[in-house]
C-alpha cells in the first residue's frame, strides 16, 4: 500500500508531485486534481517546488500532512552519459539549488524546523560500455534463444519461453554455454528459473514475472546479437547488495538527530519510518516495525 493512501486511509490529506505510481487510484486515494500532479516532464523543477511550497499556505485545516516531490534528474543523465561525467556533477548541483529553494521556502514561512524532510533516491548507477557485453546469439551451440523469448536484456535478463519449451532445460542449457569458457563474457551471467534465485531478492512469487531470469554481473550487458552500434552510458537494477547500486537517506525534522549518521538500510524501510512520523497505523509491508525505533529521536 502506498503512503498517499495509508494517509487518506486514516482521514488525513495528502499531496504527491510526480511521485511514481500515485497517479493510480486506490482505496480512498483518489488522486484530487489539485494535490496528485499528473507526470508532465516539461514542468520546470522550480514550479514544482513553488506548488508545494503553496500547499503550506492553505488554511491549516487543508494543509496536507504527508506530501511527495520528485525530480527525474540525475537518473535522466545518469542513463545518457554514465555516472562519472561532468553532466551529473550538474544535474547534480540543480537538484541541489532546488532543495535550498525548498528550504528557503519554509524558512521564509517560519517552519522549517517543524517539517519533517526525508530525501531519498530509489536506485544507485553504474557505467556501461560496449566492451562488457554477452550475446545470447553466442549460444546457438548449446541453445538458440529467440527475441521474441526475450522479455528485458538489461540490466535483468528475463525470458519466458513458449510452451512445450522446458525452462528447466533453457536454464541448464544456457549455463552450460555460459560456464564453458567459450562465450565473451559469459561468467558474467548466471540464469535461474525464479523459483531459485536468492530468496533476498523477493522476486519469484507473481505470475508476471517470467519464468527465467538471469543476473548480470555490474556494469555488463546482455544483448541479442552484436552489432556496430556503440554506446556507453549508465544503468542500474542489477542486484541490490552491489555497492553501486545504493542511493541516499537524509532526513530532517523534529524527530531526526542532528547530524547522525545510521548504517545502510534497505528502501522499504521508510513507510514503517514515516507512518511512525506521522503516529498512523501502516499496511503490512516488508520493513521492521524495529526501524523507525532506531533512527528516531524518542518523541516530546
Amino acid at each position: 500500500e502506498p503512503l498517499w493512501e495509508t494517509v487518506v486511509n486514516h482521514g488525513l490529506k495528502a499531496a504527491t508531485y510526480f511521485w511514481p505510481g500515485s497517479e493510480v487510484k486506490k482505496g480512498f486515494w483518489d488522486c484530487p486534481e489539485e494535490l496528485c500532479m499528473k507526470y508532465n516532464a516539461s514542468v520546470a523543477f522550480e514550479d514544482r517546488v513553488d506548488t508545494v511550497l503553496s500547499y503550506f499556505d492553505l488554511p491549516s485545516s487543508e494543509i496536507p500532512v504527508f506530501m511527495t516531490l520528485y525530480f527525474e534528474d540525475p537518473d535522466h543523465q545518469g542513463h545518457h552519459v554514465g555516472p562519472d561525467d561532468p553532466e551529473i556533477t550538474e544535474a547534480v548541483a540543480r537538484i541541489d539549488r532546488m532543495i535550498g529553494r525548498l528550504i528557503d521556502g519554509l524558512e521564509k514561512r517560519g517552519i522549517f524546523e517543524d517539517v519533517t524532510i526525508i530525501m531519498v533516491g530509489d536506485h544507485g548507477m553504474v557505467g556501461t560500455c560496449d566492451k562488457k557485453l554477452i550475446f545470447l546469439d553466442d549460444l546457438a551451440p548449446w541453445i538458440e534463444i529467440p527475441a521474441e523469448w526475450v522479455w528485458s536484456y538489461s540490466p535483468l535478463l528475463a525470458i519466458h519461453p513458449p510452451p512445450g519449451q522446458a525452462a528447466s532445460d533453457v536454464v541448464a542449457k544456457m549455463n552450460e554455454g555460459l560456464e564453458s569458457g567459450k562465450i565473451e563474457n559469459g561468467k558474467y551471467l548466471k540464469v535461474y528459473l525464479k523459483e531459485e534465485l536468492p530468496s533476498r531478492l523477493h522476486y519469484a512469487a507473481s505470475d508476471r514475472i517470467p519464468p527465467i531470469i538471469g543476473l548480470i554481473e555490474e556494469s555488463f550487458k546482455v544483448e541479442q546479437k552484436r552489432s556496430k552500434r556503440k554506446e556507453c552510458g549508465g544503468s542500474h537494477g542489477y542486484d541490490n547488495a552491489i555497492f553501486s547500486m545504493r542511493s541516499i537517506f537524509i532526513g530532517h525534522g523534529p524527530q531526526f538527530g542532528r547530524g547522525k549518521k545510521v548504517p545502510s538500510f534497505e528502501n522499504v524501510e521508510i513507510y514503517n519510518l514515516v507512518t511512525s512520523i506521522l503516529s498512523i497505523h501502516g499496511a503490512p509491508n516488508n520493513g521492521s516495525s524495529a526501524f523507525p525505533v532506531s533512527i528516531l529521536l524518542p518523541r516530546q
